[in-house]
């Protein structure tokens, strides 16, 4: 984490780029990049993409069929990117599009992917009218209903500070760090079985360096207590008739721990609309769950309890574990008896259904990409094609990364790039070289500075929820000696 100004505040100068002639809209784009709202009596509000006629269609290849081929679409402020779903807006970033910004590591603000949880986003915020409200809470467990005897409130909210987006610029230091944001459910349509929910393949991830104010800071400012257990966020986007309101929390540890961040630049511009402008959590290491958008509340808790919140209750939740696989099952070419594997904690046998304890997502796992190259590419033969690619963690950086053009069975070390921070993605190269025509399957794999290395079977990465899949990913490509040269 940096300021990048040095004791100058204001690298990033909101009266820059914030403060708009008027409200910044998405319902003002003019001609095919305005969004469509749509409503009537009985359904909640509709976000959908411009009619897009003939839009350019691009095909996942998930393991198990069904949907694979997605419409390229653009929405305000962004390139064209893959549609999962409509409504809520979920675009994913196509695997070339993942990181072309500086040093190989960042990711432009029009192609970083955007997921929500429910329809009623906000169309449009005025910057100078838009009031971040910081809050105590105390009594029971927060959003708890009254009694219904008496009507009594089960607890009690009280405003202790409240900032406007020139405050947050005038009165704090302002700081940059490069992190990493990804779904949860980032691949989860790579899974088998398949698994319910938004069938991403492995774009809803990307990288940008994020620019604010530590929460730490503006949380000292409020007043927080030694007896505050959590930190409650909550942003300007609206429950539905289902899903419940799309509400986080943070232990008050990892709320103050001078890391987290309310950012409201991104790549040193403006947040884009559909990334959270114009405030939003950072929360370096963790998954994008936790990144609230349009963040215009937090409040600080003295209750433990979350379970009226449905995104930390009962939403995002993974098996504490470990599990027993309980039928026989071959793992890495090796077959265990019933009983006899054990899956890593947050992962259950695949096909089978959570049980027992459970526990809120939170840490990052350790991932690596193919980003130069896709399913069906063609390379040159016997040329030194250049593959390129990025890989990430939670935070304890990227030692290795190795590439493999065999399908696995011979593995060589890739280039690294430069390291921006143990947040961010890290950038690697490497030169491969088919020697005939053909198939080769290429796989990349990285190793952390704390030694963790990605497992390389699909079987060891599942849940119920298709959350934190980080199994060494395949691409295949051919190889064709009459291509021409496709190097750079």
């Amino acid at each position: 984490m940096q300021n990048d100004d040095g004791d100058k505040k204001g690298s990033v100068n909101r009266r820059d780029f914030l403060r708009k002639a008027g409200a910044m809209s998405l319902a003002g784009f003019a001609g095919t990049q305005a969004l469509k709202a749509v409503a009537d009596s009985d359904k909640p509000r509709v976000i959908t993409a411009p009619d897009q006629p003939n839009p350019t269609i691009i095909t996942q290849n998930f393991p198990v069929a069904g949907n694979d081929d997605r419409p390229m679409v653009q929405y305000p402020e962004k390139r064209p990117l893959i549609r999962v779903t409509s409504r809520p807006p979920q675009l994913e970033t196509p695997m070339t599009m993942l990181a072309d910004g500086e040093a190989g590591t960042l990711t432009a603000n029009d192609a970083f992917f955007v997921r929500y949880h429910n329809s009623e986003i906000p169309l449009s915020i005025d910057p100078e009218a838009f009031r971040l409200e910081v809050k105590v809470h105390t009594g029971a467990a927060p959003y708890a209903p009254a009694d219904a005897a008496t009507g009594a409130p089960a607890s009690a909210t009280t405003t202790v500070l409240t900032l406007s987006l020139d405050d947050l610029q005038d009165k704090f230091d302002e700081i940059s760090i490069v992190a990493v944001n990804q779904c949860s459910g980032n691949s989860r349509g790579m899974e088998n079985p398949r698994i319910a929910g938004g069938q991403l393949g492995n774009g809803g991830v990307g990288c940008a360096r994020w620019t604010g104010v530590r929460l730490k800071d503006v949380l000292t400012k409020a007043g927080i207590s030694a007896t505050a257990q959590q930190v409650i966020f909550n942003g300007l986007d609206r429950e539905d008739d289902e899903p419940p309101d799309f509400i986080k929390a943070l232990p008050v540890a990892r709320a103050m721990d001078g890391e987290v961040l309310l950012a409201y630049a991104m790549n040193g511009e403006e947040l884009p609309m559909l990334n959270g402008y114009p405030l939003r959590l950072v929360v370096p290491g963790w998954f994008g769950t936790y990144h609230v958008k349009h963040l215009n509340e937090i409040i600080m808790s003295e209750s433990t309890d979350l379970s009226k919140l449905f995104y930390m209750g009962k939403g995002y939740r993974i098996p504490v574990g470990p599990d027993v696989n309980a039928d026989p099952v071959t793992i890495d070419g090796v077959a265990y008896a019933a009983g006899a594997f054990t899956y890593p904690a947050g992962y259950t046998q695949p096909g089978k259904a959570t049980a027992g304890a459970t526990t809120p997502i939170t840490r990052l796992k350790l991932r690596s990409f193919i980003t130069s190259h896709t399913d069906g590419a063609m390379v040159r033969t016997g040329h030194k094609n250049r593959v390129k690619g990025i890989a990430f963690d939670g935070g304890d950086g990227i030692k290795m990364v190795e590439f493999s053009s065999d399908g696995g069975i011979t593995w060589n070390a890739a280039m690294l790039g430069p390291d921006l921070g143990k947040y961010a993605f890290r950038a690697w190269t490497i030169r491969f070289t088919p020697a005939a025509d053909g198939a080769y399957s290429l796989k990349v794999r990285a190793t952390s500075n704390s030694g963790e290395k990605q497992p390389t079977d699909p079987a060891m990465n599942w849940n119920q929820s298709g959350y934190m899949r980080n199994v060494v990913e395949t691409v295949k490509v051919t190889a064709v000696s009459s291509i021409g040269d496709n190097d750079d």
